[in-house]
């Protein structure tokens, strides 16, 4: 079934949601027109849809091969890599100094999710690279930046990150990778690595690592981690490509989903190559500040990998609504005269509406995180750039854990709109599924991201940015409450419902937060016992702030008149968010507040 990008959605949750007038104002980005990002956004969709997502059943059917140290990608994948570079869409956000396009984060977005949802496994590749460039930017030396930058902004090179160790996992205190100096002031580094994505491919000439290592006289723990730059081949002083370094894909891994992707298991000094014995790597920063500059790419990724399950919940819930449209059978529940299309059954509709709901939930507070980061780089009043760096790191353990499972959610009911046959892998439902089920424990753990929106994001203020949000949130709140009034008696009920539960929800997160800070220091465990549920609890509430903001603007479009069926459409949905999804708040409210409790029970039962 063919991809189709949500392009109204975009453009609706990119103006009215997130403010995209307001950011186009900002300084640095005033040849950013609406007229330029409605032509990005346009093209966009044609390269995802013609070129990109046709690949993706190829690439779950006809994985990456290894031979000897050599990945050959997925065919189709090395033209569609080129197409992408060719069009500059590598360059979408970053400075126009080092050949990007210099477009704000929440324009870079729309065009992200979208090559995720075209293709997940395709998307990978060009989000890690982004993080690369962004660590190097930010932390890299000038004439390392000058060396990797243009040449992985154009696509001539690809970047990963290196952190997993088989002994390590997500413990990085327990990584054993070794940097030895060397008199030239390189260093020369051995170990291993695993779950490197596209850690080696033949899509573009070079391949430029970010690994995590130790020095010999370095401290334990995470304090003695620097970060080094080692490319595949080593470049000359001209910037030509120089002897093949001593890192080499050993295998790659066989995984539940997005086969497309090459998982390598990275070789360091293991004799390999020309370069001599132990891989080239330069160090980046200082010593042993490697995993604070490593958070920066993380950071990114996990706004990526957030996106990644918005993409794929895109893609399995038009899926899903395409099967049910044609699929007939079974009678009307309040009878007909034959088999209806399944896509009238209630249940069905339920599902579709939950998929949806969560879908464009999770996008828009996605789009709102991106405005956030705009403004808390590039607005000229400090106290703003402040604020708004503060709700967007808030953001991102939301978009990360909330998005990507709810991905899951929306994939596993994607397979049950299909019945029987969405167990059967060539109606195409089972990929998305296999496929959704990483991004969980994808550049860090659900946990992982829970705990940060605990400890960094929540203890860190005193709870001054959830705070803030749930004042705003009350805000619309009370906006709502007037448009409810005003409405139609056909649309009264529903935005009275969901007043009512946001309402709730927001009490509930309140009752959470308030939670959290009274027991850091007297009870540890039961905040972070609580802390998925409370991760999962900001996102149904964020998710529900945002749908309401949106049936606002949805009413008012009514009451003036418009014909375009998109807004009753994205009134509905909001409508039944605010019916179906939003009460979850209060248990999961509940749980946070259990969490003493649960945490003693864990205590005391036989799994520890």
């Amino acid at each position: 079934m063919p991809y189709v990008t949500p392009l109204q959605d975009f453009r609706f949750a990119l103006k009215d949601l997130a403010g995209l007038d307001e950011i186009l104002r900002l300084p640095g980005f005033e040849e950013v027109t609406p007229d330029l990002v409605d032509a990005i956004l346009d093209e966009n969709a044609r390269f995802a849809e013609q070129a990109i997502a046709p690949l993706n059943v190829a690439g779950d059917t006809q994985p990456p091969q290894w031979n000897d140290g050599q990945v050959t990608t997925t065919p189709g994948f090395k033209q569609g890599f080129a197409d992408y570079a060719a069009s500059g869409w590598q360059g979408l956000q970053h400075p126009p100094q080092w050949g990007g396009q210099g477009l704000p984060k929440l324009v870079a977005a729309a065009p992200c999710e979208n090559l995720q949802a075209a293709n997940l496994a395709f998307s990978l590749c060009p989000m890690l690279t982004d993080g690369v460039i962004e660590a190097l930017l930010t932390v890299g030396s000038e004439a390392q930046r000058q060396a990797y930058v243009p040449n992985l902004i154009a696509g001539k090179w690809t970047g990963t990150m290196n952190l997993t160790e088989p002994q390590a996992g997500s413990d990085l205190a327990q990584v054993a990778t070794r940097a030895v100096p060397q008199a030239d002031g390189t260093y020369r580094l051995s170990g291993q690595k695993i779950f490197i994505t596209y850690g080696d491919h033949d899509l573009a000439e070079n391949i430029i690592h970010l690994v995590l290592a130790r020095t010999p006289d370095a401290p334990a723990g995470v304090k003695g981690i620097s970060l080094f730059i080692v490319p595949k081949f080593l470049v000359n002083q001209d910037g030509s490509l120089g002897a093949r370094n001593d890192v080499w894909c050993a295998s790659l891994e066989h995984k539940l989903g997005i086969h497309g992707s090459p998982t390598a298991i990275l070789l360091y000094g293991s004799g390999k190559g020309e370069a001599g014995e132990g891989a080239v790597g330069y160090l980046v920063g200082e010593l042993n500040r490697g995993l604070e500059y490593m958070f920066i790419m993380m950071n990114a990724a996990r706004f990526g990998v957030g996106q990644q399950g918005i993409g794929i919940s895109e893609r399995a819930y038009q899926h899903a609504l395409t099967y049910a449209r044609e699929r007939v059978q079974g009678r009307a529940i309040e009878g007909s005269s034959g088999p209806v299309a399944i896509v009238h059954h209630p249940d069905v509709q339920r599902m579709l509406l939950t998929m949806r709901g969560l879908t464009e939930a999770a996008r828009a507070v996605s789009f709102v995180a991106a405005a956030a980061h705009d403004k808390g780089t590039h607005h000229p009043d400090a106290g703003v750039r402040a604020r708004n760096r503060a709700f967007y790191e808030y953001l991102v353990p939301v978009v990360k854990g909330f998005s990507t499972e709810s991905a899951v959610e929306v994939a596993s009911l994607g397979v049950q709109v299909h019945g029987g046959m969405g167990f059967i892998e060539e109606t195409g439902a089972a990929q998305y599924y296999r496929d959704a089920r990483i991004l969980p424990i994808y550049e860090g753990t659900t946990a992982i991201q829970a705990n940060d929106l605990v400890s960094r994001k929540t203890l860190r203020d005193g709870g001054a940015t959830a705070y803030a949000c749930i004042a705003a949130m009350k805000d619309t709140l009370q906006t709502l409450h007037t448009a409810a009034a005003r409405a139609e008696p056909d649309d009264r009920a529903g935005l009275n419902l969901l007043r009512d539960n946001l309402d709730l929800a927001i009490q509930g997160y309140d009752a959470a937060v308030t939670f959290i800070l009274e027991q850091a220091q007297s009870n540890v465990r039961a905040i972070y016992a609580a802390s998925v549920p409370y991760l999962m609890l900001a996102g149904i509430v964020h998710g529900g702030w945002q749908m309401a903001r949106a049936a606002l603007v949805c009413q008012r479009q009514l009451a003036e008149g418009t014909t375009d069926p998109f807004y009753r459409s994205k009134l509905s949905t909001a409508l039944f968010y605010g019916a179906q999804i939003l009460p979850r708040a209060l248990a999961l409210s509940a749980s946070v507040r259990a969490g003493g409790v649960a945490n003693r029970c864990g205590a005391q039962s036989d799994i520890a």
